[in-house]
């Protein structure tokens, strides 16, 4: 695909050395890819360092910054304010360059802080450092730690308030994907969304180029390599509950308190969490709530409605295809049609463990084959199902739910569900995508 960058003797030392990647072969299951680029990247990591927690206002202005140890403090070490009252509990996620290349067998990805040839520009933006929640009031969609009945979260069950199921401080679920666009949209523009797929598409690869690692739920280790290079995932992460005994304690509501890793900062890491005893009496259950450079739960707990992509999943009698559909406007998002929505591939008409990405030029985190494991190759798995006839329009989660177990991570995907469809265990994030005009006047 044009000029192939990191290979062979002869390449250039200026700008070549500002990028680091990594590399792949489709054929090999090895989850670990190999770091290529400038290695004194891969140890500075310039891009992920970017990222840090902050409060937003509505008006996409960042308030203020908050403490890279402690986010209950503000940069400057004052009292911070996490309720809704000085703005949105957001991460800040940098101008990030971008390169995919596919070479036979090889596959790479490269990411700098400088506009090299070849790369393309996934612009500044911001996603919930938690989970959404809903200002009941108003209805609408907020990142907050606030334990107040206006931002009760669940289905908005006051009667569970004073009980160990309660909702307070929780994230909202139960609200379909159309609802949960047009409750952002209430912060005052198509800047504010649910969670993006762009966003959630450009975590994944910030995450994999720094632990040169595609299973996000491998142990989390703290310590560097001898190398200096990050190593291990996140953890398991909150996919470890049982089903039945989650659903027999609070219906599939949500579990875990918004905030839980406010300790962490924008540090990568994971805070125990311990379980209410009514979920399973008598049993001292725990489980570790990650967090990704400021963004908590990037995958499990619940799943997350994701805006800006679409499948249309064909019959067999009606084409045999299932395809996935991206449209990087969200001014142009629809809830019916692909009409502002570009094609980027066709998916898997089976369920299994991702064993390659749709990826292109566009770096799609969307499967093209399964048939790999929750070790091997990208170990997180597709879920799909097929219409016994017509075409149905189905929308995206991603991330997996509380009792996913290994089938959960960043590009664990399920596409069987229309954009109309709510359930408890489903919510989403909140995420603020500038204008391109209003980046360029900055």
């Amino acid at each position: 695909m044009g000029l192939l960058i990191g290979i062979g003797g002869t390449k250039p030392s200026f700008p070549y050395d500002y990028y680091y990647g990594i590399e792949w072969d489709i054929t090999v299951s090895n989850k670990k890819p190999t770091r290529i680029g400038k290695m004194e990247l891969h140890q500075s990591l310039p891009l992920q360092n970017m990222m840090r927690r902050c409060i937003l206002k509505d008006d996409g202005s960042v308030n203020y910054y908050l403490h890279a140890n402690d986010s209950t403090k503000r940069d400057n070490g004052a009292a911070a304010d996490l309720t809704g009252a000085h703005g949105q509990y957001m991460v800040e996620l940098p101008d990030v360059y971008v390169r995919f290349e596919m070479d036979g067998n090889k596959c790479r990805h490269l990411q700098s802080t400088e506009p090299l040839p070849g790369f393309k520009k996934w612009r500044k933006d911001y996603v919930s450092a938690v989970e959404a929640t809903v200002h009941r009031p108003t209805n609408t969609l907020c990142a907050v730690v606030n334990n107040t009945a206006d931002y009760r979260g669940g289905g908005n069950q006051s009667d569970w308030d004073v009980l160990s199921k309660t909702q307070l401080g929780k994230p909202a679920t139960n609200i379909n994907l159309n609802n949960f666009r047009a409750y952002a949209r209430k912060r005052g523009s198509t800047e504010w969304n649910c969670n993006l797929y762009q966003t959630h598409k450009k975590l994944w690869w910030l995450f994999a180029v720094e632990y040169c690692n595609f299973d996000s739920q491998d142990g989390f280790n703290a310590e560097l390599t001898e190398d200096g290079f990050r190593q291990g995932g996140l953890s398991a992460g909150v996919t470890t509950l049982n089903s039945t005994k989650w659903s027999n304690f609070c219906g599939y509501y949500p579990v875990i308190p918004c905030g839980t890793t406010n300790s962490l900062g924008n540090h990568t890491g994971v805070v125990e969490y311990t379980m209410p005893d009514d979920y399973d009496p008598g049993v001292v259950v725990k489980v570790n709530v990650p967090s990704y450079r400021g963004v908590e739960n990037p995958f499990g707990h619940i799943w997350k409605w994701t805006d800006g992509c679409k499948c249309l999943i064909q019959s067999e009698a009606d084409g045999g295809l299932s395809e996935f559909y991206v449209c990087d406007d969200p001014a142009a998002f629809t809830s019916s049609g692909t009409a502002n929505y570009t094609l980027r591939g066709n998916l898997p008409r089976k369920e299994g463990y991702v064993k390659k990405l749709i990826l292109g030029e566009d770096g799609e985190i969307m499967p093209l084959e399964v048939g790999a494991g929750s070790t091997t190759y990208f170990c997180d798995y597709f879920y799909t199902n097929i219409p016994a006839s017509g075409v149905s329009e189905r929308g995206v989660l991603f991330g997996g739910s509380a009792d996913s177990g290994a089938s959960a991570g960043f590009v664990y995907a399920r596409t069987n569900f229309t954009a109309t469809s709510a359930y408890a265990f489903i919510g989403s994030r909140l995420c603020f995508y500038p204008q391109i005009e209003q980046i360029e006047a900055a």
